[in-house]
């Protein structure tokens, strides 16, 4: 399984990589929107993204817009992944496209039980 880790946050980003390769999921990793269309277009779909909400150049809404307007990635399971926490911003992501919602702060469990959700690992 390959999993696309989108968060402008170095530290988070390291946190939620770690915490696929324990689910033996491949990971690449962006710091914005923009940087992952580009990894998507070098390559290819992957199985999930998982996506910050507030990042520069292209916030993780923008992105899900990209990826669900795109015939390649439409069937791209999206997680946002992000401490925006409105339930306008919440709703706004699920409409846009969005598989899941994680919370941040979340526990390695509480990643797994949403992956297992979107059926990636087992429950």
């Amino acid at each position: 399984m390959r999993a696309l880790v989108v968060d402008d946050s170095r530290a988070t980003g390291a946190a939620i990589e770690r915490l696929l390769r324990e689910l033996n999921f491949t990971v690449s990793r962006a710091l914005d929107g923009r940087q992952a269309l580009v990894r998507l277009a070098e390559q290819g779909a992957v199985d999930v993204m998982l996506v910050d909400w507030n990042m520069p150049e292209m916030n993780g809404y923008e992105l899900l817009c990209a990826v669900r307007a795109d015939p390649r990635w439409q069937g791209i399971p999206v997680m946002m992944v992000t401490s925006e926490v409105e339930i306008d911003g919440v709703r706004r992501a699920l409409e846009a496209g969005a598989n899941e919602y994680l919370m941040k702060p979340f526990t390695g469990e509480a990643l797994h039980d949403k992956l297992a959700l979107l059926g990636l690992v087992e429950a």
